[in-house]
């Protein structure tokens, strides 16, 4: 299984920058999602890696062997680096049949008939599509078509599975489905999986790390729980979530070096770190970063709250609540629904309050925070 190894790679189109200077190590048998917003150069560092873009400068490594050095002249052809590319659009064949499709790279291989056979039939029954086997790509839904180029693109083994938003064109409920799948084939087949998507959610459910990168810079590249719980900065915290974090402007001073007092919103709030220590200047501007489910509506809160707005969905509701100047999003699990403008208790629980520096949005501290 192999390792693929990013040493400084940049991609310039023009004066534009695509990717500048990215320093990625994806392990075998790794789950990488390349996430971030539309333009962030995710799918160029893909097309990089499969070597259907050149970079401008750095290295590239898959298993151990350069594929890809501006400084040695190294440029190893795509269909020379055995990776697979699986296409948003699937491409496959329509005068194919899904039998004739998963077999065509096999018979380019001058594969035994007989070869070629038992891993069509094993492809089939790992793809659960054994019963269309003789059927035309246009007698197929898009999630059974989405299967067969995967198939397809398995048939040959692989040592690496590039994927660009597969699963986009697939509607809510499917989606879903598929993203099961390709978590289970990915167990299945122990191979390593490159995945780009702007869809935070397949990032956070699919990845086993994921690489969020803005204007072509790495922000982040971390475990999903670990991005979601401790962002680097701002834009991280700010991108993934759904309902997003509460952001909350205000100044912070140290009360000692375990704990700040902010002011923020008309309140005085204490902030004690989880590790280590906080240290600010005087009247520091910083933003408070709470994710809704720590924004906590109950008996036992500790101040006064108001209800602006209620999205109840059966196993949750997106509370919007208004405190002192602020208005902040909380998620109250379970089917429960609450009368606009009642007054409630509220309080924040946890330690997954983040403190930011306003100033460069960098992620200063994370701890606990209360009301004064």
């Amino acid at each position: 299984m192999p390792e693929i190894i990013l040493k400084n790679v940049t991609k310039r189109f023009g004066k534009f920058t695509a990717v500048d200077n990215l320093n990625l190590t994806i392990a075998d048998g790794g789950f990488v999602t390349l996430l971030g917003p539309s333009g962030c150069g995710k799918t160029t560092t893909l097309r990089m890696i499969a070597g259907l873009e050149t970079p401008t400068e750095g290295e590239i490594t898959i298993d151990g062997k350069v594929v890809f050095s501006s400084e040695k002249g190294i440029d190893v052809s795509p269909n020379k680096r055995d990776v697979g590319f699986l296409f948003q659009n699937y491409a496959l064949w329509p005068h194919m049949t899904v039998e004739q499709n998963i077999s065509f790279g096999l018979e380019n291989l001058k594969w035994d008939k007989a070869r070629i056979k038992d891993r069509v039939a094993e492809l089939l029954a790992m793809l659960k599509i054994e019963q269309f086997g003789k059927r035309y790509p246009s007698e197929l839904s898009g999630g059974q078509q989405q299967r067969v180029a995967i198939a397809r693109t398995l048939a040959t083994g692989p040592k690496v599975l590039f994927m660009d938003e597969p699963l986009s064109n697939l509607d809510a409920k499917l989606r879903t489905e598929m993203r099961s799948e390709l978590k289970r084939l990915h167990v299945e087949t122990n191979s390593t999986f490159v995945y780009v998507t702007h869809d935070q959610l397949e990032a956070m459910t699919l990845s086993t790390r994921t690489c969020l990168m803005k204007e072509g810079l790495l922000q982040q590249y971390a475990p999903p729980l670990e991005v979601y719980n401790n962002p680097a900065n701002l834009f991280v915290a700010d991108f993934v979530g759904s309902p997003t974090m509460n952001f909350i402007e205000g100044s912070g001073k140290n009360v000692n070096l375990d704990e700040i007092k902010v002011n923020a919103g008309g309140m005085d709030l204490i902030f004690s770190p989880v590790s280590g220590s906080i240290s600010l200047r005087d009247d520091q501007q910083i933003i408070l970063g709470i994710r809704p489910e720590y924004v906590h509506i109950g008996q036992e809160g500790k101040t006064k709250a108001h209800i602006y707005s209620t999205l109840p969905s059966g196993m949750e509701t997106i509370v919007r609540v208004r405190m002192g100047d602020m208005m902040l999003t909380s998620v109250v699990f379970g089917a429960i629904d609450y009368k606009t403008d009642t007054e409630v208790n509220m309080d924040f629980i946890g330690e997954n309050c983040i403190v930011f520096d306003k100033e460069s949005g960098a992620n200063l501290a994370l701890g606990k925070l209360s009301v004064v």
